[in-house]
């Protein structure tokens, strides 16, 4: 019988998941890594009203996650933005959402992901923490057998490989994978599909940091406290105006400064690689990419610095590319792998 992959990457920013995987097809969802939190289930929904919201119980509380989730919770209070994140109970609502979502009972193997700066830290409390039995909430539960946790850009690497259909050649070269998410920019060097760990790492230079600043530079042009940086995120995305007061607000005044906090980043990221004339992939991947494209492309003038399709899923796509290799090699034949050096 063949065995359930799954995958789930939980972000500062959104969380992603894995709905349907072939052979050939993989399909992601995603909901905002925003949890509304209440001392009883559906405590905030109104009567009558249906949000497409998961409540998960955990501890003595219930977290609401899901896609209309920002129908109930304060975006600004409710993100988590520190380093303990993935061993918060918000993160764990997450995950136990995206479980809850899958609409499985049992999973034989999960992959999830870390930073690169806290996979050695934190790879195997939580492959612990997101293996066994979870309550989903409304008298459900998700067994899950094996987790896997990588480097989130590992993921990236995978899908990038299998869009441009270069598994094998991708084993033959040195490349560079560039990640800015929500909270962390992380980078990781590769040769063939193993992690260069002395140049890979990660900073606290996210989309965050350029949606504080906007938010900060709005509110000294306006006069009037901004903080809806989902609304900030919307316009630089899509290139539209800005609404406030019944009124376009235009960002480009602002862009030089959220340019900055970019290439503040890619300068930090700059003194870790050695040899950069050896880099065969420079990829660009994760939420930020767009804001982030024009400080790499600088930084790197030489080289042709690739993309792939739906940036935000690329790292989970790779994940359960990469997990059901695993799951055909290593699992069905009832080995294990060895540590990476």
């Amino acid at each position: 019988m063949e065995l359930i992959v799954r995958a789930v990457d939980v972000g500062s920013g959104n969380t992603k998941f894995v709905t349907h995987a072939s052979a050939t097809d993989v399909r992601c969802a995603s909901f905002p890594s925003i949890a509304y939190v209440s001392s009883g289930q559906n405590a905030s929904w109104e009567q009558g009203e249906r949000r497409r919201t998961v409540c998960i119980p955990i501890g003595d509380l219930f977290y609401e996650v899901g896609p209309d989730v920002a129908l109930a919770a304060d975006t600004f209070r409710a993100r988590q933005l520190h380093d303990g994140y993935a061993e918060s109970p918000e993160y764990l609502a997450f995950y136990r959402g995206a479980l809850s979502l899958m609409k499985l009972s049992h999973i034989d193997l999960m992959v999830v992901g870390l930073p690169v700066a806290l996979l050695a830290k934190r790879k195997a409390s939580l492959e612990k923490a997101m293996t066994g039995e979870h309550d989903v909430g409304a008298g459900k539960t998700v067994t899950v057998a094996k987790v896997l946790a990588v480097a989130q850009p590992q993921g990236a690497l995978v899908q990038f490989a299998t869009e441009n259909q270069k598994m094998d050649a991708i084993g033959r070269e040195e490349s560079l994978i560039i990640d800015p998410g929500a909270r962390t920019f992380d980078w990781l060097v590769a040769r063939g599909t193993r992690l260069v760990q002395k140049q890979s790492h990660s900073l606290n230079r996210g989309m965050s940091d350029v949606l504080r600043t906007l938010a900060l530079e709005i509110s000294k042009s306006t006069g009037v406290q901004f903080r809806n940086y989902d609304a900030i995120d919307l316009a630089l995305r899509t290139g539209k105006p800005l609404m406030m007061f019944q009124k376009p607000y235009d960002l480009k005044r602002h862009l030089p400064i959220a340019e900055n906090v970019a290439e503040q980043a890619v300068v930090g990221m700059l003194e870790w690689i050695e040899e950069p004339h050896r880099l065969q992939n420079i990829i660009l991947v994760g939420g930020g990419a767009f804001l982030f494209r024009k400080a790499v492309k600088a930084a790197f003038p030489k080289h042709r610095i690739q993309e792939v399709k739906e940036p935000m899923f690329a790292n989970v796509r790779g994940f359960q590319l990469a997990g059901q290799n695993y799951a055909r090699s290593v699992m069905a034949a009832g080995r294990e792998l060895p540590e990476e050096s």
